[in-house]
């Protein structure tokens, strides 16, 4: 997920990817958890997906 994608959306449009980013972290973790994981690259991509797009809402607020 690119940066410059993000920042053309709106702000229910980010809470919303957010939103789902945070379940797919969860479900990511119990299948770490339960020996299920099978790509574990995703762990730390959804993480960062979740750090950017946090991010870019905290730059959105300050700047309105």
């Amino acid at each position: 997920m690119k940066s410059d994608d993000l920042r053309h959306k709106s702000n229910d449009q980010l809470k919303d990817e957010l939103l789902g980013l945070r379940k797919e972290a969860f479900n990511l973790r119990f299948q770490r958890a339960t020996g299920q994981l099978e790509n574990t690259a995703r762990v730390g991509q959804v993480r960062r997906d979740i750090a950017r797009i946090k991010t870019i809402l905290t730059e959105k607020r300050k700047a309105s």
